[in-house]
């Protein structure tokens, strides 16, 4: 779709179009015309009818994206690549309830940067066309800031790109590591493979499962590295994406590496390593020449079936973002809640075995669930949780209370009431758009008895559609991070990590802003907060950035790592030298930039004449702000 109001929108579709993207058209709804030679028509459908494209790119806002992909699914697009971000998780789970009534459509994303074959030279998305090369190794990723700089490091190591997939940071992906990793498996192409995962979900270990049958089944297996991001991510905190949170009974990101690695999968620390990492395993494997191929002008490869074909046919804007935060009520503010619907709940007196009751998201079955816990270990209550997935449209199942009341191992008097508990959290979640509900219960007088409640909502209903209003009323800002709240309103994430990190850290893009807290660890450094600027980022926001920082008198350094894909090394480079300019920085910076404008940033950091230490390689520069943090 074309927005012409958007500037960027259009220098999009150039960009794409001068790639070599067969796109046939754009729509605006309600009106016919033309947008840089091509047609513009009103609706999806008479675009399918019309222009027959193979894919659809829909960049709209978040408020408008959910309508979008239904538009698409109903006009049977074979493939609908969705990027935005902040789409309620609620519009989510009802679009995958959508697509599982049908075979035509495969979405992509939400919240990803696309999807592009280097070989074919075809985007659908904004991934950063410099760093690309026809080659061999093909990509998926949950993080767009991960998978360039994976990119970047097979370039460099001449083996090229066949055809990168993001999966993106949602709660719920349209396309999994498992739908991809089948795309590679029979994709000439294709003849090693990275994955990139991170906190979150249980995705990768799914990956895990489709990794050893495959081995098992094949031959000559191509080979797979990977990478997982948040090992030290802060507990029950989201880390930017929407998505890069844990919930009962999901595995933590040692987890995945562990069990990624019992498959016999390559982990690496950070992607910088991704070419290194594949050479050696290519080679060793003698699969392909170091020579990547040229490329062709062919675009036939496709995420819908194995058939090969990818066109474009709605583009517009991603417009600018304002990042994710979730809503987390207080207990008395959740007892609240439940004692308005009936329920009983207080404080924990001590006395009784405390069990687990709670709504969810399942991302497996990509569906709300039930989340129950019989509590058999008293020092953890997660440790038997079991999932009870059921239908957004149609609610929980009477048949399920049974299976639920087994799990919980609760008597027989006490089972009486629990249908009517289960049906006020259901209906409180699906009401009043919750991500996660959460109850610790005990069994009182042939009763249930809320005992304690974590009850989470979804902020994206609220500053995207504006929606639940009420429930965005009761947050208490006055306990919260005041740095945190004053980021916040600048679209940062930032989160101020427990201990004695000593490293203030600059990144944009979640995934890369994890990472680089993980490598810091690796190396022997300690950060002191997650940082991540956002995909849009601007000098202020930088300058911003180094503001919030330094109200940590914890922070010694600060590392600057940036990979540039919408965000520009340049403006990021200008935003650096605005803080040295205003805010009387005192402490040492390492500036580590790449990407987009890459040379532009370093340019103007080198040219600054400012105590600005600058470096390409990311282990050179974590080596030194670490020295740099620890000499202070």
């Amino acid at each position: 779709m074309f927005k012409t109001r958007y500037s960027l929108a259009t220098a999009n579709a150039k960009e794409s179009l001068d790639y070599g993207t067969n796109i046939v058209g754009g729509i605006t709804p309600g009106k016919n015309g033309e947008h840089l030679g091509l047609p513009v028509l009103p609706t999806v459908r008479e675009a399918m009818e019309k222009l027959k494209p193979d894919a659809t790119g829909i960049y709209v806002a978040a408020h408008q994206a959910a309508g979008a992909i239904e538009e698409a699914i109903e006009a049977e697009v074979p493939l609908i690549v969705a990027v935005a971000e902040h789409i309620p998780i609620h519009d989510i789970m009802r679009i995958h309830t959508i697509l599982k009534t049908q075979s035509k459509s495969r979405l992509v994303g939400a919240n990803c940067p696309g999807i592009i074959s280097a070989i074919g030279r075809c985007r659908v998305g904004f991934q950063p066309l410099p760093c690309f090369m026809p080659g061999r190794i093909g990509i998926v990723a949950k993080s767009g800031t991960l998978s360039y700089e994976a990119v970047a490091s097979t370039t460099r190591s001449g083996l090229g790109q066949s055809l990168c997939i993001g999966m993106g940071g949602d709660v719920l992906a349209g396309t999994s590591f498992v739908d991809a990793l089948r795309v590679f498996e029979h994709d000439d192409d294709t003849e090693g493979i990275i994955l990139i995962g991170e906190i979150g979900g249980s995705a990768e270990m799914d990956a895990v499962e489709w990794i050893r049958d495959y081995k098992k089944r094949t031959s000559d297996p191509k080979p797979i590295a990977a990478l997982v991001a948040g090992i030290h991510a802060a507990p029950g905190r989201v880390s930017g994406h929407a998505g890069a949170f844990t919930v009962p009974g999901e595995p933590s990101a040692s987890d995945k590496i562990t069990a990624l690695q019992s498959v016999g999968v390559t982990v690496v620390n950070h992607p910088a390593k991704f070419g290194g990492a594949m050479k050696s395993l290519l080679g060793d494997s003698g699969r392909v020449s170091i020579n990547a191929p040229s490329s062709r002008p062919s675009q036939q490869r496709a995420m819908h079936t194995l058939v090969r074909r990818t066109k474009l046919a709605r583009l517009a804007l991603s417009p600018l973002r304002t990042q994710r935060r979730n809503l987390w009520l207080h207990q008395d503010q959740a007892f609240d809640l439940l004692r308005e619907r009936g329920i009983n709940a207080s404080d924990y007196s001590g006395s009784g075995r405390q069990r687990l009751l709670g709504v969810g998201v399942d991302r497996s079955a990509q569906s709300p669930c039930i989340i129950a816990s019989a509590g058999s270990d008293p020092y953890n209550i997660h440790a038997d949780v079991k999932r009870f997935p059921f239908d957004y449209r149609t609610g929980w199942r009477a048949d399920q209370v049974l299976a639920i009341a087994d799990h919980l191992q609760i008597s027989e008097s006490s089972r009486r009431t629990l249908p009517k508990l289960l049906g006020e959290l259901v209906d409180l979640y699906m009401t009043r758009e919750a991500f996660l509900l959460e109850t610790h219960i005990v069994e009182r007088l042939g009763e249930l008895k809320v005992t304690g409640a974590r009850f989470g909502f979804d902020d994206a209903a609220f500053r995207s559609n504006n929606r639940q209003a009420d429930i965005h009323t009761l947050r208490r800002i006055e306990d919260e991070v005041a740095a945190e709240v004053e980021a916040e309103r600048d679209g940062i994430v930032y989160i101020k990590l427990a201990g004695d990190g000593n490293i203030g850290t600059l990144v944009n893009g979640a995934g890369l802003a994890m990472n680089t807290v993980d490598a810091l660890a690796d190396a022997g450094g300690q950060a002191a907060n997650f940082l991540d600027t956002g995909g849009k980022a601007t000098s202020q926001t930088v300058k911003k950035s180094f503001q919030i920082l330094l109200q940590d008198d914890r922070v010694k350094a600060i590392f600057v790592n940036i990979f540039g894909g919408l965000t520009l090394g340049d403006m990021i480079a200008n935003g650096i030298l605005l803080a040295f300019q205003e805010l009387d920085m005192k402490i040492p910076v390492v500036v580590r930039i790449r990407g987009t404008h890459e040379e532009e940033g370093q340019k103007i950091i080198a040219e600054s004449g400012l105590p600005l230490y600058a470096f390409d390689d990311f282990e050179e520069a974590c080596s030194k702000v670490i020295e740099l943090a620890n000499q202070a």
